[in-house]
């Protein structure tokens, strides 16, 4: 008996490796794929000035243990700097060290749209396209090279989703705990984790409903307990930042970031419509522009043979953006980078058509198109995302970004380009003058300066940083002070907040290095003050 059940175990061990093998060779390609776009030049692009904060932040924590929960003093949950942490002690570049943790949890994307995508239409190859799309989307390839929250509350979210519709459709306890751990962490992690617990009931969507009103209920019942697992492990979680000082400000800038909750009742369309229409110009621009027409395309073929799991889909994926566009103050293509994973599965599901016999007339119609269409479609993807993601990679500033990307990331003051080599010169500058006190003074007191320039300069103890302000129309008097003690002093500003007239040695000023920054379009009326692109100078006192 015993070595009847070994002889069976091993046949269906065998008959899974058959079926299996070749699907999971592609995906370990697409693996390989999207590590090499993600990784390749990782620090080409310069330090954004959020990436600037919670990497200093991230040094500081690992230097003092007691400072763990910084992020909470600018109201920002903490878990993405701890896990930056590790790879600071391991890595001398503290910019790669961050991005890499992006590039991890991009992967664990990956895989979960892989998973997901199988666990709703159990579909390899279906799988498989999705995992493509996902590994070279240029929306995809740019956030997670980023040493930004997003990549990993997108990760948090994906596994969440997975773990809570594999606890309603086997009403399975430890799946529910599995998804409180990925709630949890995504609560750790960013604000909008919010919406995965309150999208979480819709779940029930995926559970096969048995005929008896009183299974029914019973079904209910265990859902509910379920939730309630799930809600209570994750916050749970979140409530381990009240062991540090300052939690009480992750909800009291709230209103800096949101519209009130009436916000419908006063402006129902504004900014709901223009932000919307951002949303879309995103997508379009990174996405790229394919993954649209798949969306429509999924929608139309198998709103008939799946409605519930494209109701789920779209609630999952959509219904954050809308909400987003309605309430944000201030909306970027980041704030819904989350709902990108659930976006492509649905869009991948276009070509579950060409898998499954059908007699409905209509779709019998559609599967004749898409026979047609679908290579076609994912072929322009692929063609579209590959160039336009090889560009990201190896030229960002020739890239296709949004307006509002291309000008925070690369060409504004939020864009670090000359810190790093600044910061070189400072250190040569601190090598070829050893015991002289150095002193470094940078535009403004917080973000992509001073932290992008301190990221750079810790391990120097003769090196001060400090923050000056803004729209300089003189040397500041600390920065004459601290030159007439006899300290090597600096200035460290970009061009749109140096108010001062040219030339600048007439204010005893030496540029030492300047870097100029991406050109802007040519808009002369908005540009007069500042000028057609920043630069960011280095300056020595004198």
């Amino acid at each position: 008996m015993e070595n009847s059940q070994k002889l069976v175990a091993g046949q269906i061990s065998i008959r899974t490796i058959r079926q299996w093998y070749l699907p999971i060779l592609g995906l370990l390609c697409i693996v390989i794929l999207a590590l090499s776009f993600r990784v390749y030049n990782l620090t080409d692009l310069p330090v954004f000035v959020d990436e600037a904060i919670y990497i200093r932040w991230a040094q500081i924590m690992r230097a003092e243990p007691t400072l763990r929960f910084l992020p909470l003093s600018d109201g920002k949950q903490p878990l993405f700097m701890w896990i930056v942490i590790p790879f600071l002690k391991l890595l001398s570049d503290p910019l790669f060290a961050g991005r890499l943790v992006s590039v991890f949890a991009g992967i664990g994307t990956l895989l979960g749209v892989f998973t997901f995508t199988y666990i709703l239409f159990a579909s390899k190859r279906t799988s498989l396209i999705a995992a493509l799309i996902y590994a070279i989307a240029p929306y995809t390839v740019f956030f997670d090279r980023l040493a930004l929250v997003d990549s990993l509350l997108s990760f948090f979210g994906i596994w969440t989703f997975i773990f809570s519709i594999l606890s309603a459709r086997y009403l399975r306890l430890d799946m529910a705990m599995f998804a409180g751990f990925a709630l949890g962490g995504a609560l750790l992690t960013k604000s909008p984790s919010l919406f995965f617990a309150l999208l979480l009931p819709v779940s029930l969507l995926i559970v096969d409903w048995p005929k008896k009103k009183t299974s029914v209920i019973i079904t209910i019942g265990k859902l509910f307990v379920l939730w309630l697992v799930t809600w209570g492990i994750g916050y749970g979680m979140q409530n381990i930042m009240r062991l540090g000082p300052g939690f009480s400000n992750l909800f009291s800038r709230n209103l800096d970031y949101v519209h009130p909750i009436t916000q419908p009742l006063v402006s129902p369309f504004d900014p709901l419509m223009p932000h919307t229409d951002r949303a879309i110009e995103w997508l379009l621009a990174l996405g790229p522009w394919p993954l649209i027409i798949l969306i429509v395309l999924a929608l139309l073929v198998n709103i008939r043979r799946f409605p519930r799991r494209l109701l789920l889909l779209s609630a999952w994926g959509i219904l954050p953006i809308l909400i987003q566009a309605e309430y944000a103050k201030v909306f970027t293509a980041r704030y819904i980078y989350f709902s990108l994973p659930i976006l492509i599965v649905l869009a991948t599901s276009a070509f579950l058509v060409l898998e499954y016999p059908t007699k409905i007339k209509y779709l019998m119609r559609y599967k004749k198109l898409m026979v047609k269409l679908a290579p076609l479609v994912l072929t322009l993807y692929c063609l579209h995302a590959t160039l336009v993601s090889f560009t990201l990679v190896n030229s960002p500033e020739a890239a296709p970004l949004p307006r509002s990307e291309r000008s925070g990331y690369l060409e504004d003051w939020t864009a670090g380009g000359g810190i790093r080599e600044t910061a070189e010169i400072l250190k040569d500058i601190h090598r070829d003058n050893p015991g002289i006190p150095i002193v470094v003074g940078t535009e403004g007191y917080f973000g992509t300066l001073p932290d992008g320039l301190q990221i750079y300069l810790e391990k120097m103890p003769n090196v001060t940083v400090i923050g000056i302000g803004i729209d300089l129309h003189i040397v500041p008097q600390s920065l004459l002070d601290s030159y007439a003690a006899g300290n090597k002093t600096f200035l460290v500003i970009n061009s749109s907040r140096l108010k001062m007239q040219e030339p600048y040695e007439q204010f005893g000023l030496k540029t030492l290095y300047s870097y100029q920054k991406p050109m802007r379009p040519v808009d002369a009326e908005k540009y007069k003050e500042n000028g057609p692109f920043d630069t960011l100078y280095l300056f020595e006192l004198q």
